[in-house]
């Protein structure tokens, strides 16, 4: 049972809504609802003793006492269709759902409850849960970390091959070029030649915190380097650098990555590939 007595009293001290969730053990979203039903129906401390947590429920929250029968149920497969859509959450839908219901006079689950309701729909349906990365919205990319080696043909010098590899996390379709160089040029390079291999830009490029497209790594406010985000801003697309040792943050390229290592360098390490000056 929430603390709602406890609640009152503590705003009424001036507590921060963050103090109070604290020592109440409840959370800031319960705090601030809390709250605002109150001040809705100018309920403020002090109360009468005799009114129980039970009974400002019931004053504050009387959806809760009814019963879920009498609940507008959510539409799971309308749910599971428009999750595939760009920027559409559990949230998002949730809040067009009460709307709804309100709306028809109706009394709408709560939050928690709308998305374990979908849960289970696409566990007991086997529907494929929400795409975090939707398709064609981003393309993650970097070098990766063997390089491979090409052998002057009149010296016998050997040059080494850097590989930039970038992948489209829905299909998990790759792109692999060799560079003799790790510079800026044949970064934005790489980029140009991926567009062409997709026959598009994405909306989102995710790279490494490497110094050829980062010039300051943060958490907050990374700096991009300036030809990299001309290269963004010309193809009207967004770079997002993944957080500095976070690797999930770019899953798919970091996979690729590992099977270029495997099938491409390591196959090909007792070729010799010759070059001319």
């Amino acid at each position: 049972m929430v603390k709602y007595r406890e609640i009152l009293r503590l705003y009424a001290q001036e507590v921060t809504q963050r103090g109070i969730a604290s020592s109440c053990g409840h959370s800031r979203n319960t705090i601030r609802e809390v709250i605002r039903r109150a001040e809705e129906k100018n309920i403020q401390w002090p109360i009468e003793k005799g009114m129980t947590d039970q009974d400002l429920q019931m004053i504050l929250f009387p959806e809760k006492k009814v019963p879920s029968d009498h609940r507008r149920k959510p539409d799971g497969e309308y749910i599971h269709k428009e999750l595939a859509k760009t920027g559409v959450t559990l949230s998002l839908l949730w809040d067009e759902y009460s709307l709804q219901c309100r709306a028809n006079d109706e009394i709408p689950y709560s939050y928690r409850q709308f998305c374990r309701f979908y849960n289970d729909y696409a566990r007991k349906t086997k529907a494929t849960m929400r795409i975090k990365r939707k398709p064609g919205e981003q393309m993650e990319v970097d070098w990766a970390g063997q390089t491979m080696h090409i052998t002057n043909n009149l010296t016998g010098e050997e040059a080494p091959v850097y590989i930039f590899v970038s992948a489209l996390p829905c299909s998990q379709y790759a792109y692999v070029e060799g560079f003799l160089s790790m510079d800026v040029e044949s970064w934005i390079t790489a980029h140009i030649h991926a567009f062409e291999f997709y026959g598009g830009v994405t909306r989102i490029i995710v790279p490494d915190n490497l110094k050829t497209g980062v010039t300051k790594s943060s958490r907050t406010d990374p700096i991009i380097n300036q030809s990299y985000q001309e290269m963004a801003e010309f193809y009207q697309t967004t770079i997002i650098p993944a957080r500095v040792r976070h690797p999930k943050d770019k899953p798919s390229v970091e996979g690729n990555v590992g099977h270029i290592s495997t099938w491409i360098i390591a196959s090909l390490r007792n070729e010799k590939v010759l070059f001319f000056d």
